[in-house]
C-alpha cells in the first residue's frame, strides 16, 4: 500500500509544482504576446513533468499532450498520462483562472491515481484526499451544466432547456470537472474532440470522490489505447447519470448529425 500511496502523492506534488512553475512564467512574461506565452507554458511544464517522472518513476511510460507518442506504452504495465497545461487559451488571458495541470497514472487497465492542479485558484484536487461530496443536492436547486466556452456541443443547450438547467461556460476540462467536484456545478458534458490527457487525471479524482464518469452513450472511458482520441465525456453526481444519459440520447435522436456536430 505504501507504493500505491506514493503514486498518489507523486501525482499531486508534480501537478502542484508544475502549476507553480506556470504561475511564475505567467508573471514574468506577461500577456502582451499570448501565442508565445502559450508555447512557453506548454513546453516548460511538459519538460518539467517528463524529467521529474523520469527521475521518480524511471521504469514507467509517459503519454503527454506535448510529447512524442511512444508505442511502447501500449505494452507497459504503468503509464503516466499528463496534460502539462490544460486550458492553454485561458492561461494566456489575464484574469482567467480556468486552466490546469493534469497528472494521472494508468496501471494494468485502469486509472489508479491522479491530480488536477488549479494554480490560479490556489488548489490541487487529487486522489490523495478526494473532495467530500454531500450525499444529496440542495432540494429545489437548479441544475448547473459546465461546458466548453469555445466549443459547446449543440445538444447541451437542448439538454439544458429540457432539464431547466443553467449552462456555465468554462475553459479547461480539468477546471470544469473540478467545478463539479467542488459543488460549483452538477454536470460536465462534452462531445466533439478531446484526448486521453484531457480527462484522465480529473476522471481519476472524480471517481475517487464518487462521481459518475463515462462516455456520453454510457460506455466506459478507456485509457492507454493505440489512438488516444477520447472525444466525449459525461461527469456528474451518480444519481443524475441515468436521467442525463437519457436526455443526451433524446437530444441526439433529434439531430441527424448526432451530438458530435456541435463540438
Amino acid at each position: 500500500m505504501k507504493s500505491i500511496r506514493n503514486d498518489h502523492e507523486v501525482a499531486r506534488d508534480l501537478a502542484s509544482e508544475a502549476g507553480q512553475l506556470l504561475l511564475r512564467l505567467r508573471a514574468r512574461h506577461g500577456f502582451d504576446e499570448p501565442e508565445v506565452l502559450r508555447t512557453l507554458g506548454d513546453r516548460s511544464s511538459h519538460e518539467f513533468l517528463f524529467s521529474a517522472l523520469g527521475r521518480l518513476r524511471p521504469s514507467d511510460a509517459v503519454l503527454s499532450e506535448e510529447g512524442a507518442d511512444d508505442a511502447a506504452r501500449l505494452s507497459a504495465r504503468r503509464v503516466w498520462i499528463i496534460d502539462p497545461l490544460d486550458g492553454t487559451r485561458e492561461f494566456s488571458e489575464p484574469g482567467r483562472t480556468d486552466w490546469a495541470v493534469h497528472v494521472a497514472l494508468w496501471e494494468n487497465g485502469d486509472l489508479v491515481a491522479g491530480a488536477v492542479a488549479l494554480p490560479s485558484q490556489g488548489s490541487c484536487l487529487s486522489t490523495v484526499d478526494p473532495p467530500w461530496l454531500p450525499e444529496e443536492r440542495p432540494e429545489g436547486q437548479r441544475l448547473r451544466i459546465t461546458a466548453s466556452r469555445t466549443r459547446p456541443p449543440a445538444f447541451v443547450q437542448r439538454m439544458a432547456t429540457q432539464l431547466g438547467a443553467e449552462v456555465i461556460p468554462m475553459g479547461s476540462a480539468g477546471a470544469k470537472i473540478c467545478a463539479v467536484l467542488l459543488g460549483m456545478a452538477d454536470i460536465y458534458v462534452h462531445a466533439g474532440g478531446q484526448y486521453e490527457w484531457d480527462s484522465a487525471a480529473p476522471v481519476a479524482v472524480a471517481r475517487a470522490a464518487g462521481l459518475h464518469a463515462s462516455r456520453i452513450d454510457g460506455s466506459e472511458l478507456r485509457y492507454n489505447v493505440a489512438d488516444p482520441l477520447l472525444p466525449d465525456i459525461l461527469v456528474c453526481r451518480s444519481e443524475l447519470s441515468g436521467m442525463l444519459l437519457a436526455s443526451i440520447r433524446d437530444g441526439a435522436d433529434l439531430d441527424s448529425a448526432g451530438p458530435h456536430a456541435g463540438g
